[in-house]
């Protein structure tokens, strides 16, 4: 799977997240609340954390929960709400343990179709429509993960040419630009209520 990504925008961190697939799950599932470089350096925090050079399922399923939450707290902190993202994260796996033999790529490999990958990611602990096709459209957009029907199946996240999400981010002018996007659906949903 190793591809260059810009997500994290600190090479460590994006080198972590090309070649590791549960470190790119992790970042998405991190990915709520925080700014989105701090979501997908999170991984890598893990990884130093750990004194490993890759995230394993089992490892990480398998950890007492205090621990991994103490873990995740440590300054500075992996999340702005890192006990609960500590429990959120093992849960996603214990799920992979369970249904994947702990392998994050077998969630999408061999998958034909998008809407089948859409349902795999939507199944996921802590991914739900949204996250499951935004991180379906930076499998098609980054990864070369491209089952038929993929950009459909992501929705507008999907769209090519668009800077809605980290699906998008390919360096800093195009963060800025989400960035930018992110703000004016802010705005609006502002003013609609």
């Amino acid at each position: 799977m190793a591809t260059k990504v810009h997500l994290a925008q600190r090479p460590e961190a994006d080198e972590l997240l090309g070649r590791s697939p549960l470190a790119a799950l992790i970042g998405m599932l991190l990915d709520q609340q925080v700014p989105m470089e701090w979501a997908f350096s999170g991984p890598y925090t893990i990884v130093q954390r750990l004194g490993s050079d890759d995230l394993d399922a089992h490892e990480i399923a398998a950890y007492d929960p205090e621990r991994f939450a103490a873990l995740l707290s440590e300054k500075p902190a992996v999340h702005r709400y890192p006990g609960s993202m500590a429990k959120r994260v093992q849960q996603l796996c214990q799920y992979l343990v369970e249904n994947y033999d702990g392998d994050a790529q077998k969630v999408w490999d061999g998958v034909d179709d998008g809407r089948e990958l859409f349902k795999r990611l939507n199944a996921l602990p802590g991914f739900g429509k949204q996250k499951a096709q935004i991180f379906l459209a930076l499998l098609g957009k980054q990864y070369g993960v491209r089952p038929e029907g993929w950009r459909e199946a992501a929705g507008a996240y999907g769209e090519e040419g668009s800077h809605r999400s980290v699906a998008d981010i390919t360096g800093p002018e195009s963060l800025a630009k989400v960035r930018a996007f992110k703000q004016e659906m802010k705005a609006a949903a502002k003013a609609g209520k």
